[in-house]
């Protein structure tokens, strides 16, 4: 139920292309180490809401290959 949940959710997200149309991941790394923080995220309320589900490893961060399950 986690993954129909989680796959609706991105598709949801992929369907409103608008949000990531023009941004890439270093428009979300503010700082340029490499990841995207939860508080870098709080730029896009749709990735605020997917953020716990891409963080596949579960370390509070985004790397570019968990970020890129969104574009």
């Amino acid at each position: 139920m986690k993954t129909l949940h989680k796959t609706l959710a991105l598709a949801a997200l992929v369907s409103s292309s608008a949000a990531f149309a023009a941004v890439d991941f270093s428009s979300f790394d503010a700082d340029g180490d490499g990841v995207i923080s939860k508080k870098e995220a709080k730029v896009n309320s749709q990735l605020v809401q997917l953020f716990d589900q891409l963080d596949a490893d579960g370390n509070g961060e985004l790397s570019k290959e968990e970020f890129s399950k969104v574009q």
